[in-house]
């Protein structure tokens, strides 16, 4: 079959002077100059870029049409691993256990509640009826009042996350007037039910300012109750566990600060905790007369716990309640009126620990397995015993716990099922371990078929992120059995950015140290190979946003050792958005990457490494390239000019190409059925592009 021929972006240069060099940059215009409309309004993209954009799906979807047949089968098996009528575990809150669940065939989430003792259900939200219609719908937060008599819900309906709380009467089922715009999303309600705090995006959609809305009145009348002037900070909205307090967290990627909100005074102000000191992270919980505090200050580079006076929280009158252990990082902790729950993790594994406030005594919750994720659910109430947590591993499905930490009783209440079967013997989940080129050692978690040749033939998917100190767990996730029972070994390269070591795992992995990421990657999927799990090109590499920048440095650095790449909205072009100050998440992102408008030596790191920048005349593997139209983070030219360069460079390889989801942002489809798609385009290339089988082995 003769092969179509890629699109070809016009070469339009450019050329601009930063710190004495010469930057060209032949695909600027793919850049729309209207793009904050866009973010809001998809419709309004310039015709000559969605006439490029629409080419180059054209072209990936011709790249793609011998294997329809493997994608629409793929979307079957994955589609068939799922419980369509399933229901998240019930979660009480004073008279009502509040969950949500999907009807068969639905796309969306029911949010829904019963009588705490048992009765019938209410359908409090129908999020299918809300999305029918629209190109795309993402519910992003239903909030039930204190007093159980509303519901404030929030939802995208253009995929640039511009999310519209609306404020529902549960009595009626009816929607008030007058939604409130522009927002993240996030709710917190006043103790009263009668208001309640939102946070409200910029017109550079950044969001900065804390409002208070007073039901009943003109969301236009709302009063700021705090605002965040420097550019380079974000600021979210949560609540304590005991609901006497909200929080404004404001913070960049090496800062944070926090105020309080008292919840039962409405004309309250935000309380500062601890004012902000630069390389001071901290994250806050309320406990009787106290709070609990997370911090890295002092050197506890992997953070400890603290207590301090509600009344005076400044640190002179900090108290230590758990000591810095460096290697093991404190991820999260919660504070019930009788149990402080913390979330930590140690090589790559997570554990839970459960401390009684009123004897100190403390005991852990793990697991065996050598590599699973692990997270709790605190739930809406304080004055509890019962706290719940959910456990896999990638051969084990979901299974969620309730515990009484008084009694250490262990209740399964919810195993994930898998309507098609799954037998976890069939399957091995490991943890490898590779050198990396100074002599770090890189956890690689990895899965395949019991019965599965290791003699250095079978294909590898190796995913990798390593940014923003995100550790990627080792979880379970059945859509990737449609890989293994192909015969490919996943594997998930735990590289620096991460924090799956520990906080220094993530500083080894930013700034100055950022290719330590890329090399990590590299050496990881060396390893497998030199292991005979699988052998060099028979390697498929993936990653996505932060990973795809990942996919594009591994792309430039290392071509011979994979085969494929699955690039999801691939941040590509980072010297050009981080000197664009104009951008969303470019202040915010400076302390990451560095700011090379102001810093010379982050400008020539950044440029040595830029995968847009670095595309180099040499051979590359094929390469998928997947973007959302009205993607706030990553925006769509990045790929679109990534792709653009490469085939304008690379001597021989290939095929690249670019899809575009005119209609999503950051996260692709809304629809749990639609995302099957697209995550189907992804290994059906995967498959082809390997020559592995087409069909599950028996």
């Amino acid at each position: 079959m003769t092969q179509p021929l890629p699109p070809r972006a016009p070469a339009r240069p450019v050329t601009r002077t930063v710190h004495g060099t010469d930057i060209t940059d032949a695909y600027g215009w793919l850049r729309a100059d209207n793009w904050r409309d866009v973010l809001r309004d998809p419709t309004l993209l310039p015709a000559d870029i969605r006439d490029h954009l629409r080419a180059e799906n054209a072209y990936a979807d011709a790249i793609l049409a011998p294997a329809g047949d493997l994608r629409r089968r793929l979307v079957a098996e994955m589609r068939g691993r799922i419980k369509e009528d399933d229901s998240s575990v019930p979660s009480p809150d004073g008279p009502y256990s509040y969950y949500v669940r999907f009807r068969e065939g639905g796309q969306h989430p029911l949010v829904c509640r019963r009588p705490r003792d048992g009765g019938e259900e209410t359908i409090l939200l129908d999020a299918d009826a809300l999305a029918a219609g629209k190109t795309f719908f993402d519910l992003a937060e239903a909030q039930h009042s204190p007093d159980h008599r509303l519901l404030a819900w929030s939802a995208d309906e253009t995929g640039g996350e511009l999310h519209t709380i609306r404020l529902r009467d549960l009595a009626t089922g009816a929607d008030a007037a007058g939604a409130v715009e522009w927002t993240t999303g996030e709710v917190v309600w006043a103790a009263d039910s009668r208001s309640f705090y939102y946070v409200r995006l910029d017109e550079n959609h950044r969001p900065s300012r804390v409002f208070r809305h007073i039901l009943g009145t003109d969301p236009a009348n709302d009063k700021e109750i705090y605002r965040e002037d420097d550019a380079g900070w974000f600021v979210h909205l949560s609540r304590t566990q005991s609901g006497a307090f909200g929080l404004i967290s404001v913070s960049d990627h090496e800062t944070s600060e926090v105020y309080l909100i008292d919840l039962a005074d409405p004309s309250a102000r935000p309380r500062l905790v601890v004012a902000r000191e630069t390389g001071h992270r901290y994250s806050v919980e309320h406990m009787g007369d106290d709070l609990v505090i997370s911090t890295n200050a002092d050197g506890a580079e992997d953070f400890k716990l603290v207590t301090a006076p509600l009344s005076a929280p400044e640190r002179e009158n900090w108290r230590e309640l758990v000591p810095h252990r460096p290697g093991i990082m404190l991820l999260k902790h919660t504070a019930f009126r009788d149990f402080l729950v913390r979330l930590e993790r140690e090589d790559a594994n997570p554990r839970l620990v459960v401390r009684a406030l009123a004897t100190d005594d403390e005991h852990a919750i793990a697991f065996d397995e050598p590599a699973y994720g692990l997270r709790y659910e605190p739930g809406y109430e304080y004055d509890t015993p019962v706290v719940r947590f959910t456990y896999s591993s990638m051969t084990t499905p979901a299974e969620t716990y309730a515990y009484d930490m008084a009694s250490r009783a262990r209740q399964l209440i919810k195993r994930r099922e898998v309507p098609s079967g799954h037998d976890p013997a069939r399957y091995v989940t490991k943890r490898l371990f590779a050198t990396a080129a100074d002599g770090e050692t890189v956890p690689i978690s990895v899965l395949h078929r019991r019965d599965l040749a290791l003699d250095g033939t079978a294909p590898c998917l190796l995913y990798g992120y390593g940014a923003y100190g995100i550790a990627i767990p080792a979880d379970f996730e059945s859509n990737r059995l449609s890989l293994v029972d192909r015969g490919f070994v996943y594997a998930i390269a735990h590289i620096r950015g991460g924090t799956e070591k520990g906080w220094r795992w993530y500083t080894d992995g930013k700034r100055e140290k950022k290719t330590n990421s890329f090399s990590d990657f590299i050496a990881a999927g060396r390893h497998l190979a030199a292991l005979g799990y699988t052998a060099p090109r028979r390697l498929v590499a993936h990653g996505g946003s932060a990973g795809g920048m990942l996919m594009g440095a591994v792309a430039n650095d290392a071509p011979d050792l994979f085969r494929a790449i699955l690039a999801e909205v691939p941040f590509v072009d980072v010297l050009n958005t981080m000197l664009d100050d104009s951008l969303p998440l470019t202040p915010p992102e400076w302390p990451e990457w560095g700011d090379p408008i102001r810093d010379e030596a982050a400008f020539r790191r950044i440029l040595a490494y830029s995968p847009y920048d670095q595309v180099k005349p040499q051979t590359y593997p094929a390469i998928l390239a997947v973007a959302g139209l009205s993607d706030p983070r990553v925006t769509y030219w990045e790929p679109a000019k990534w792709v653009a360069r490469l085939r304008e460079r690379m001597t021989g390889g290939g095929p690249v190409a670019l899809h575009t989801n005119m209609e999503a942002g950051h996260g692709g489809a809304a629809g749990r059925f639609e995302r099957l798609e697209e995550v189907a385009r992804l290994y059906a290339f995967a498959i082809v592009q390997t020559g592995a089988s087409e069909e599950p082995l028996a």
